[in-house]
């Protein structure tokens, strides 16, 4: 028997695809929703995978920066004047588009540290050493996702 729980976090986030041949390689903006998926194969002593206040605390600042930023491959021919301009609200991806795939698997491998630090660094909110992230899920429109998991 597998439990598993989800943490979704909803943000506002814009990128631009510069290998894209469609209207997609212009900065624009998405409501998007983060979805980490944490599984167990027991539950703990509150009968839980992983208390989903756990999961904000690891998470949190590292997805907020996210929200109201421009994600920008650093190879792009205006990568260098979009940072100028707006600073620390570009996130950079190197060498590569930031596409809901992209950030998916850049999200789990943050989230995967995270876990793992948490374990060994148990606050308030202890994470047992059987809970594993399971995948992450980013949502780029209401009907449209791309998921990242190992």
């Amino acid at each position: 028997m597998v439990y598993r729980i989800c943490k979704s976090i909803e943000l506002e986030n814009g990128h631009l695809l510069s290998k894209h041949p469609g209207n997609c390689k212009f900065p624009h903006g998405h409501t998007r929703s983060v979805e980490m998926v944490f599984r167990a194969e027991t539950l703990d002593a509150n009968d839980m995978v992983l208390d989903f206040k756990a999961v904000k605390q690891m998470m949190g600042d590292f997805l907020q920066q996210f929200d109201h930023s421009l994600c920008v491959n650093t190879e792009d021919p205006n990568y260098a004047a979009f940072v100028a301009a707006y600073g620390e609200r570009i996130i950079p991806f190197d060498r590569e588009d930031p596409t809901s795939e992209v950030m998916a698997r850049v999200i789990f491998n943050v989230a995967r540290h995270a876990l793992e630090k948490a374990r060994e660094n148990p606050g308030e909110y202890p994470v047992r050493a059987c809970v594993e992230l399971e995948r992450v899920r980013v949502w780029e429109t209401s009907s449209s996702w791309a998921e990242y998991g190992e």
